[in-house]
């Protein structure tokens, strides 16, 4: 596959584009985004659907300028789908014949389930969770995927979007038309839905301001999760807001102004016809799932298990020597499993620490002299994928305290919310600068681990002077003694 891949969308109501670059087989990371609120369904469903001559030239001047922004980032492949707008569109072939000519682009029409599907691909790859629904609202569509342990069992496309609704019923103040338009395209779906992971503008920019105004301690919107009950009163008012200038009080960005009230009004629809209880945040969608269905091609559309793409990705960008990674994974096994007796934490911390020790050595990329705090920043913005924000922020502590001393309630205070104790924070500190030192030389010594009462035996092959040294300098969360040997 190419190195540098672009994927654009073209919605009803917006066109995006991501650009990846790849950095191993299937590790990656994002180097632009682009957006373009073409509108290129306005005014189609008073037109028996048929697309208007205004938006299907923005939507061609839009397109024109991405090509030019993949061009520059030598893009070596390019991917571009459409959905509701032009599969509903009887003019559809006017607008993709003109595009093909002029701009040398092809435009794939995927219907209504392979956009659920794309998205179910995405969150099922990208969102720490086995068991959810994905829920994508479009300008023309909303889209489905169920999630039943790891697997995408079914996908449903629904012709609910905020462009057709609001034509076709907010426009026309027929608010009880909609809402029983809604549920009878609704009455298709035949299960329960607890979680909803929220793909699609609406559900991105809802929960950026519920991030904002509960003064959330990350600004991390991907893995963003809240309860349902609590926001529902915030959901009402954002729907029965008169004016624009209601809506910025309610802190909806301006770019929104047009499509939040109508967007949120299906968003609740929906979430009560169902009763769901979560919502979970994914800034991933159709499009990274189109790119995860092209590199995944030969593995079902998976990544393999015990495989995270941040954590790969951010080894293959920032870590010049796999080995000592490797190494201090390996060592950080050892060293929690042999004091699992007297820390007796989780075995779900294990993994916390293996992937802490791992990345620790991220921030030398840029610059020895406050590694540790360099480290804490590349993981906490560098693990993107795939995992919980209480357990991006947990790695990201863990790595950055790697010194003598170990974190203090002040320390912690900022992302307390979503740390555990402070007692587990510690422990999992020290065992993190126990790995760290005894690594010292850098000579990827394989030590033997005895554990008395609380005194632990490091048993080596050679004597290491600077290992020693440090070793005696460590602070340990109860009276633990070590001796290395």
């Amino acid at each position: 596959m190419a190195k540098i891949t672009t994927i654009i969308d073209i919605g009803s109501n917006s066109m995006r584009m991501v650009v990846f670059k790849k950095t191993s087989r299937f590790a990656f990371h994002l180097i632009n985004e682009s957006k373009s609120k073409v509108k290129i369904s306005e005014g189609c469903y008073e037109n028996n659907g048929n697309l208007q001559e205004l938006p299907m030239q923005r939507a061609f001047d839009a397109l024109k300028s991405f090509l030019q922004i993949a061009s520059n980032l030598k893009s070596r492949k390019i991917l571009c789908v459409a959905t509701s707008a032009l599969r509903d569109a009887p003019n559809k072939k006017q607008f993709i014949s003109k595009v093909s000519k002029e701009l040398k682009l092809n435009i794939k029409v995927i219907d209504g389930v392979k956009e659920a599907y794309y998205g179910g691909v995405s969150a099922l790859n990208l969102i720490a969770d086995d068991n959810f629904t994905t829920l994508d609202i479009g300008g023309g569509s909303t889209e489905f995927a169920f999630i039943n342990e790891g697997k995408i069992i079914d996908t449903v496309s629904l012709n609910i979007g905020t462009v057709r609704i609001k034509e076709l019923f907010i426009d026309k103040n027929d608010l009880d038309g909609a809402k029983e338009y809604i549920f009878s395209q609704l009455s298709n779906i035949n299960k329960s839905l607890e979680t909803v992971v929220g793909l699609g503008g609406t559900a991105r920019a809802l929960s950026r301001i519920i991030l904002d105004k509960d003064n959330y301690p990350l600004e991390t919107l991907h893995g963003f999760k809240y309860d349902v009950s609590k926001n529902e009163q915030f959901f009402d008012n954002i729907i029965n807001a008169k004016n624009n200038k209601e809506l910025k009080q309610l802190g909806v960005q301006k770019d929104r102004y047009d499509t939040i009230g109508v967007g949120t009004f299906i968003f609740k629809t929906i979430l009560d016809y169902f009763n769901v209880q979560k919502v979970i945040t994914s800034s991933a969608g159709v499009r990274e799932g189109v790119y995860l269905c092209d590199i995944l091609r030969t593995s079902n559309h998976k990544f393999p298990s015990n495989f995270n793409i941040s954590v790969r990705s951010l080894l293959d960008r920032f870590i010049d020597d796999d080995s000592q990674s490797a190494y201090l994974g390996n060592n950080a096994k050892k060293i929690f499993d042999i004091l699992k007796p007297l820390h007796n934490l989780d075995d779900k911390y294990r993994s916390i620490l293996v992937i802490a020790s791992k990345l620790q050595q991220v921030g030398l990329s840029l610059g020895f002299d406050k590694n540790e705090d360099h480290a804490f920043f590349y993981i906490l913005n560098g693990l993107d994928y795939a995992f919980t924000h209480e357990d991006k922020i947990l790695i990201a502590i863990v790595s950055k305290f790697t010194k003598k001393s170990l974190p203090k309630e002040d320390d912690i205070e900022q992302y307390q919310e979503l740390l555990p104790s402070i007692e587990i924070v510690q422990w999992l500190n020290y065992m993190m600068t126990l790995n760290i030192s005894l690594n010292s030389e850098f000579t990827k010594t394989t030590y033997e681990y005895n554990l008395e009462d609380t005194n632990l035996e490091i048993l080596s092959k050679d004597k290491q002077y600077l290992v020693d040294r440090a070793l005696m300098k460590i602070k340990t969360p109860i009276n633990l003694t070590m001796e290395l040997k």
